[in-house]
C-alpha cells in the first residue's frame, strides 16, 4: 500500500511517499520510496509580518502542484497533508490553503501544536527501546518545538512551545518563554530517572550525519555542545562550504542546537537518539491507521 504525507513547515515543505507492507513477523514496515523537500521558508514572512506574502503563496501553490504530479506518477491513493506553526500564525493562512485546494485539489489541514506532537509520537520509537529508561521526544522546527515523554510503557505528556529556529533568528523568543519551557520540563520530569532524548527534525539529523556515528548509536549532550560552539564560531558562508550545508540549513542549525541542548540539560538527559524520523513519518503512520481503521493515538485522552 502506497501512502503519502505532505508537511508544510515553517522552514520547508516536504512530500514523503512510503510503501506499507508486512514483514516476516507480521508487523508493518514503512519503506520510504521518495522524499522531496522544498525550502519554502514561510516562517520568514509570518513571524515578522503575521502574513504569508504573495510571492511565498505562489511558491507554495507551485510546490503542491509539483507534489501532485509526483503522487500521480507513483500512483498514490492515500494522502494526508498538514501545515504547522507558520500557517497557524499566518492571518491569511486559511485563505492561501483555500487557493491551494482550488488550484490543486489537495486539502491541507492546519494542525495544532498538540496534534503535531501526537504525530511525532506515532513513530513509536521509544516502545522498542530499553523499558527501564524514560524517553523524551524532541522535535525542533522553524516555528515551534514539540516535546513528548514516554516512560514505563505509557505516554506521560505531550506539549508544544512557540520556540523555533526561525523565531530565534528573528529574536522573537522571550526570556519568559524559555523559562516556561524550562519550568515545564523540570516539573514534569522531576521524578523520572534515566531520561534519554529522541531527536527528530532536519537539523539534528544533519548533526548526526556530521558526527559519523554508527546508525542506532546515540549522540552525547557534550557532542551537541561541541558542535554548537564549533558552528557558532564560523560565518554562515563557512558553514555552507566547510560543512557542506544548504543555505536554508546553515542559518537554522545553530539555534536548533541551542534548543536541543537546553531541553536536554533541563531534562538531565545525557544522550539523544536520532532515528531519522520526522513529522512526515508520523503522518504516514497516522494515515495508515486511518485507512486500515487501526486504533491510533488518542490525543484527547493523553
Amino acid at each position: 500500500m502506497k501512502l503519502a504525507a505532505i508537511d508544510i513547515g515553517s522552514n520547508a515543505g516536504r512530500l514523503l511517499i512510503s510503501e506499507a507492507s508486512p514483514n516476516s513477523l507480521g508487523e508493518m514496515d514503512f519503506t520510504k520510496i521518495n522524499l522531496v523537500r522544498v525550502p519554502l521558508r514561510l516562517g520568514f514572512d509570518v513571524f515578522d509580518t503575521k502574513r504569508i506574502s504573495d510571492k511565498k503563496a505562489e511558491e507554495l501553490v507551485k510546490t503542491i502542484q509539483a507534489y501532485k504530479l509526483l503522487l500521480e506518477v507513483y500512483e498514490v491513493k492515500h494522502l494526508k497533508a498538514c501545515a504547522t506553526s507558520a500557517m497557524r500564525d499566518a492571518e491569511n493562512g486559511q485563505e492561501i490553503l483555500a487557493r491551494v485546494k482550488a488550484e490543486t485539489g489537495i486539502d491541507i489541514h492546519i494542525i495544532t501544536g498538540q496534534e503535531e506532537a501526537s504525530f511525532i509520537y506515532e513513530n513509536h520509537i521509544a516502545e522498542h527501546l530499553d523499558i527501564t529508561k524514560s524517553y523524551l521526544y524532541i522535535d525542533v522546527g522553524g516555528g515551534s518545538t514539540e516535546i513528548t515523554c514516554f516512560s514505563a510503557n505509557r505516554l506521560l505528556f505531550k506539549e508544544s512551545f512557540n520556540i523555533g529556529t526561525i523565531r530565534l533568528l528573528h529574536n522573537q523568543v522571550t526570556e519568559e518563554q524559555w523559562q516556561q519551557l524550562k519550568s515545564f520540563i523540570k516539573n514534569q520530569l522531576r521524578q523520572l530517572l534515566n531520561v534519554v532524548a529522541i531527536g527528530s527534525g532536519g537539523n539534528i539529523n544533519k548533526i548526526f550525519s556530521l558526527s559519523k556515528r554508527k546508525e542506532g548509536k546515540p549522540l552525547s549532550l557534550e557532542t551537541l555542545k561541541n558542535y554548537h560552539k564549533e558552528l557558532s564560531s564560523v560565518s554562515q558562508d563557512e558553514r555552507i562550504h566547510v560543512y557542506k550545508l544548504r543555505e536554508d540549513r546553515a542559518d537554522v542549525i545553530v539555534p536548533a542546537l541551542l534548543i536541543y541542548i537546553n531541553i536536554m540539560r533541563w531534562a538531565n538527559a545525557e544522550e539523544i537518539f536520532v532515528p531519522k524520523i520526522g513529522l512526515a513519518d508520523g503522518i504516514i503512520h497516522a494515515l495508515y491507521n486511518e485507512v486500515t481503521h487501526q486504533p491510533s493515538f488518542d490525543m484527547e485522552k493523553a
